[in-house]
């Protein structure tokens, strides 16, 4: 009986993890339907995140959501070039390419999380600040196709796991636990048609 109260209590946060797993699994497999199926997740997290005072991850959902459409814009009609299943082929970047979207994941991380260090009752604005910059930069590699996004993917959510873990929110955390493993999974995969194209 608790555990249905909870469920009813919970239902949007349990909703998102679902539709985030499924999106998960979509990303790994290079299906195009993540992409709507990220603009669900991202306005079930919005409420989600608002209610745990993580604001930085709040903001990120709303990225999230014009990024989905950006993404599913660019499988469908972008680069010219396609792979033999007429998708949009797996591509690397260069050391110098890579160093850029470190740097911005840094900048953008002291920006915010001075903002909500010294404006928001964030618990943890740094961390906040950090997963949620490194998650921008992250998702504009996904909707490129750009393999190295599963790295950055792999360190934020390890550390997303961490906070939801002090936060209480449990369906999260399982969520969390599950894409740090699933990136890996994605990197490998990712790779092996890397290698193909």
């Amino acid at each position: 009986m608790m555990i249905i109260k909870w469920l009813l209590t919970n239902y949007i946060e349990v909703l998102g993890a679902i539709s985030g797993l499924i999106y998960l699994y979509f990303s790994i497999r290079q299906i195009i339907w993540l992409w709507p199926l990220g603009i669900v997740t991202s306005v079930l997290y919005v409420f989600v995140f608002f209610k745990a005072r993580f604001y930085a991850d709040m903001s990120l959902q709303v990225y999230y959501f014009f990024i989905s459409i950006y993404g599913w814009y660019h499988w469908l009609y972008g680069s010219g070039k396609k792979n033999r299943d007429d998708q949009i082929p797996v591509a690397g970047i260069s050391l110098k390419m890579w160093l850029i979207l470190v740097a911005i994941s840094l900048v953008l991380t002291v920006i915010s999380g001075y903002v909500l260090d010294n404006y928001t009752d964030s618990p943890m604005p740094y961390l906040d600040a950090f997963t949620t910059s490194a998650s921008i930069v992250a998702t504009w590699m996904l909707a490129r196709k750009i393999i190295e996004n599963w790295l950055f993917w792999i360190v934020i959510d390890a550390v997303s796991t961490g906070m939801y873990i002090y936060k209480g929110l449990y369906p999260t955390v399982i969520l969390f636990l599950v894409y740090t493993f699933m990136a890996f999974i994605g990197y490998r995969q990712w790779k092996q048609d890397l290698v193909r194209n």
